[in-house]
C-alpha cells in the first residue's frame, strides 16, 4: 500500500483521523507488523479513473489489545495525482468496531465521542511508539 501513496498523501479513517506523509505508510506497516500474518483483506466494488477512485474493502484480524476478532467492513475513497494516491479515506462504522474490539464497553459507548476520541488517540500513540522502535 506504502508504494501506492503520492510523498503528499493525507489520510483519514474514525481510528487514527488525519495522518500525512509518512505517517500513512509507517501506519500500514504497524498494522500488518501487528497482525503476526493472521490479516485477511477482501475488496469488492473497485471504481477508478485518472482523477478518483472508490472500493469497498474488509479487513478480519485480531485486535491486539483485547485478543478479539474483528470484521471491519470499509468504504474507502481515494484521490490520484501523478499516478499515485494522494488522498485516501475510509469510512466505517466505529460502533460495530468498538463492540467487535471492546466487548461491552465498545457495544455500550463505541457510539459516544468520548470512547472515539480514546480510540484514536491510543492509535495515535501506538504509531508514534511503533516509529519510536524503527529509529
Amino acid at each position: 500500500m506504502a508504494s501506492c501513496y503520492h510523498p503528499d498523501i493525507v489520510f483519514h479513517d474514525p481510528a487514527f483521523g488525519t495522518l500525512k506523509g509518512k505517517d500513512v505508510a509507517d501506519m500500514w506497516r504497524m498494522l500488518i507488523a501487528r497482525s503476526k500474518g493472521h490479516l485477511e483483506v477482501s475488496f469488492a466494488d473497485v471504481k477508478a479513473d485518472d482523477v478518483r477512485g472508490s472500493a469497498q474493502w474488509t479487513a478480519t484480524y485480531e485486535f491486539s489489545k483485547t485478543k478479539r476478532k474483528v470484521v471491519n467492513v470499509i468504504h474507502a475513497e481515494f484521490e490520484f495525482k501523478d499516478g499515485l494516491i494522494v488522498r485516501h479515506t475510509d469510512s466505517f462504522n466505529v460502533w460495530k468496531w468498538s463492540a467487535q474490539a471492546l466487548r461491552l464497553p465498545g457495544l455500550l459507548l463505541g457510539w459516544t465521542g468520548f470512547l472515539q476520541q480514546k480510540i484514536r488517540k491510543q492509535a495515535l500513540q501506538s504509531l508514534r511508539a511503533y516509529q519510536a522502535r524503527l529509529n
